[in-house]
């Protein structure tokens, strides 16, 4: 049920104040971008008649059309709280449509819509929370981004070795004002290293919330003197950032994860649904993992999955599977990271899931019962970017999930920022060899 009609913002813009108004939107890569206008726009802005030029959007362009509209969700109508009070900015999350009205396939966010509508049509409601890890690192003399930082903070490290604990104050605070639910904020386990946990809500709003709060963290940050940085692995020899996904289903408002018969409380379907999720992990990690730094934090001997397998115990598996606590049966998805299109990251685990249901599909032995030789001759997940388009692209049902305009550009795109990669002599080579050879 929609929370927010025409005559809502129209009289929410008059109330508050409100003079701009930013439309946004995300690219298929995953990046947000914004378009600006002021107030004296509604009502086009709400017809839904707000164009701009696709040419200029990597993914976009190539369509055939030189133009699309933005539909805002009314839903995300939201007042920027870190903006003057005085001449309020607002956004809305827009979706992307061709000139006829009907969905732009590109979209990100239609993709997931479809799969919701799926998952809706089979009788399932689907929950979905993340742990946000990324960097607060110092801001070079000329501005520039750094990665560097002189904190030393640790797990759950209070101030002042916690350096980065009155920044998170206030994207908690920010985040909180635009509806966005934050269940914990802390120091994690590397110097300047923070983590924000949102809290379940529907797939969509969960989506809309990450790329939310990724604008609301590289905000803050630099109101406080930082650079944010959701990159994955930012510095070498020390643990990455993970976006960790948890996903939860419910049937007449149960959770149909959990069985309490079970030894570790996870229902059959809950089984299935993760060996589906299993199934296609390693075809889906082009769009978990979409980047060359990606698959620098995936190694072993820092706490990131390695191999296809699932554990209720162990410390760094691909899919942990819990039902502690007042959540009930839920599965965790610890590959992902903060590169990654949220839209995409969610539909495709939703699919994958519900393939895994309607085929019934079995999981592979847990590894809590594996002997450590066994462990490592598990599938590995790629290690590589030009490995994960590879898979990607030979696997159909991941590609069918996306579309092909989306599963094309991902093809094309990473083929060539792979290409770009190989091209570049590093400094850890010319170390390592310049002198010796």
């Amino acid at each position: 049920m929609a929370k927010y009609t025409r005559q809502d913002i129209l009289s929410l813009i008059e109330e508050e104040d409100i003079e701009f108004i930013r439309l946004q939107f995300t690219d298929i890569s995953g990046k947000l971008k914004n378009m600006a206008t002021t107030i004296k726009q509604i009502d086009k802005i709400l017809d839904g008649h707000y164009k701009f030029d696709c040419k200029a959007i990597d993914g976009f362009n190539g369509t055939g059309y030189e133009e699309l509209f933005l539909v805002p969700d009314l839903d995300t109508f939201v007042i920027f709280p870190w903006r003057p009070q005085n001449g309020k900015v607002a956004r809305f999350l827009c979706d992307v449509v061709k000139p006829d009205g009907t969905p732009f396939v590109g979209d990100s966010r239609y993709i997931l819509k479809k799969v919701v509508k799926e998952a809706r049509d089979m009788g399932f409601g689907f929950n979905a929370a993340i742990k946000n890890e990324f960097f607060l690192f110092d801001i070079g003399e000329n501005g520039e981004p750094a990665n560097s930082s002189g904190e030393k903070g640790g797990y759950f490290d209070v101030g002042p070795s916690d350096g980065g604990e009155n920044a998170r104050r206030d994207m908690v605070l920010y985040l909180s004002d635009m509806g966005i639910g934050v269940e914990s904020s802390y120091h994690s386990d590397e110097g300047a290293q923070h983590v924000l946990d949102l809290g379940y809500t529907d797939p969509l709003k969960m989506a809309d919330s990450i790329m939310t709060t990724r604008l609301v963290v590289r905000t803050v940050a630099k109101r406080h003197g930082f650079h944010a940085t959701f990159m994955p692995k930012p510095r070498v020899n020390v643990k990455g950032s993970g976006a960790h996904y948890i996903f939860s289903m419910e049937k007449d408002g149960s959770n149909v994860f959990t069985d309490n018969t079970d030894k570790i409380g996870i229902s059959r379907l809950g089984y299935h649904f993760m060996a589906g999720m299993l199934d296609h992990i390693t075809g889906m990690m082009l769009i978990t993992n979409p980047i060359v730094n990606s698959y620098k934090r995936l190694i072993p001997g820092y706490l990131a999955p390695v191999t296809a397998g699932w554990s209720s115990t162990n410390t760094s598996p691909l899919i942990r599977l819990t039902s502690i606590g007042s959540d009930g049966g839920r599965i965790v998805l610890r590959s992902p990271d903060g590169a990654a299109n949220p839209y995409l990251v969610i539909a495709l685990c939703l699919a994958a899931g519900l393939d895994g249901i309607k085929n019934q599909t079995e999981p592979p032995v847990c590894m809590d019962e594996l002997p450590e030789s066994e462990i490592r001759k598990a599938d590995v997940l790629p290690r590589t970017l030009y490995e994960a388009v590879n898979l990607f692209a030979n696997d159909q049902f991941v590609q069918d999930v996306l579309g092909q305009h989306i599963s094309g550009h991902m093809i094309q795109a990473k083929d060539a920022e792979w290409n770009e990669y190989c091209k570049q002599v590093t400094l850890w080579e010319t170390e390592r060899y310049l002198s010796t050879i």
